[in-house]
C-alpha cells in the first residue's frame, strides 16, 4: 500500500480501499520508504521556507 501513498493517494482513500474502519490502524499497514521521506522533508522545507523569524 506504500505505493499508493508515494503516488500521492491521501491516507484517508488507503484507510477506505483497505476497509479500515479507524484511521489508526492504517499506518501500521503502510510504510515509509525513502522516497517519501525525501518528498515529505522537500515539502516540510518548502513550507518553512515561506516564514521569517523576526
Amino acid at each position: 500500500m506504500y505505493h499508493l501513498i508515494e503516488a500521492g493517494v491521501d491516507l484517508l482513500e488507503v484507510q477506505k480501499i483497505l476497509g479500515h474502519h479507524s484511521i489508526l490502524t492504517t499506518p501500521k499497514y503502510t510504510h515509509l520508504t525513502s522516497h517519501t521521506n525525501r518528498n515529505a522533508l522537500q515539502l516540510i522545507n518548502d513550507l518553512m521556507n515561506g516564514f521569517s523569524i523576526e
